[in-house]
């Protein structure tokens, strides 16, 4: 009779004769083994939160951005690997930051750029089994387990994207963005392919065969850009940077710097 009576009391719930663990106890004391729950969904989903709110929280005041993509490969001193450089460092002083996956190759460039340029040098990297750590020339680092978190802050911090030539991961980048844009996803910003030469078999197959067999619009070859000239790809990206901030304007005043001008 005296077990039975022990009685138990959390809330509104009452327990008599059942013998549950302490909550702190369980919290405290350190597992044998690598638990359970660390390979489990749930787990996985508060890690991916986590990864979106510390990819927010270091970028939110990063300003006006360009994201650049390219080979992890090329060295100097590869062509691309120069132009990657010298444009990021024109973009910087124009008060652009550098957004990259961190790496190395194309990577490097243009967050090597970004130094020389006096501005902001952001490096996204990947957890994978072959691939090195931040290169040397980011200032702001960021670690991601997830591709589709880091793809995320590719994008949503961006005013533009500038592919150079690269492999799988920079075509996935490339029609990634291609297809956001295509579908309403984001807002149209420019994608610039720099390097017309290993851009143009792409751009005349999409042309001759992608659009020729209707599978795209004539209007969705007006999505991506092909250039070889440093200064004009800087100007597509200032001239729409500098567009969008007058149409977020309030519409009086826009007005009144319109006629200011007149």
């Amino acid at each position: 009779m005296g077990e039975e009576s022990k009685e138990r009391r959390t809330g509104g719930i009452v327990r008599r004769g059942v013998e549950r663990q302490i909550d702190d106890r369980k919290l405290l004391e350190r597992p044998d083994g690598a638990p359970e729950f660390l390979e489990s969904d749930p787990w996985r989903v508060l890690r991916i939160q986590a990864e979106f709110v510390a990819g927010f929280d270091a970028l939110a005041t990063v300003g006006p951005a360009v994201t650049f993509f390219g080979s992890a490969r090329v060295r100097p001193p590869d062509p691309m690997y120069d132009a990657a450089r010298t444009l990021a460092a024109e973009l910087a002083r124009r008060g652009f930051a550098i957004i990259t996956g961190g790496g190395p190759g194309t990577m490097e460039a243009a967050n090597r750029g970004a130094r020389e340029g006096r501005g902001l040098s952001v490096g996204l990297n990947i957890e994978l089994p072959f691939e090195q750590g931040l290169n040397e020339y980011v200032n702001l680092g960021i670690e991601f387990h997830y591709f589709f978190v880091r793809k995320t802050m590719f994008v949503k911090y961006a005013e533009a994207f500038v592919i150079f030539p690269g492999g799988f991961g920079t075509m996935d980048e490339l029609f990634e963005a291609l297809t956001l844009i295509q579908t309403g996803k984001i807002v149209h910003f420019p994608v610039i392919l720099f390097g017309s030469s290993y851009w143009a078999g792409l751009r005349d197959w999409i042309r001759d065969r992608v659009l020729a067999e209707g599978k795209i619009s004539p209007e969705d070859l007006d999505l991506m850009v092909v250039t070889d000239d440093i200064q004009h790809a800087a100007d597509i990206v200032q001239q729409y940077y500098q567009r969008k901030a007058l149409e977020a304007q309030p519409k009086e005043q826009a007005e009144a710097k319109k006629s200011d001008a007149q």
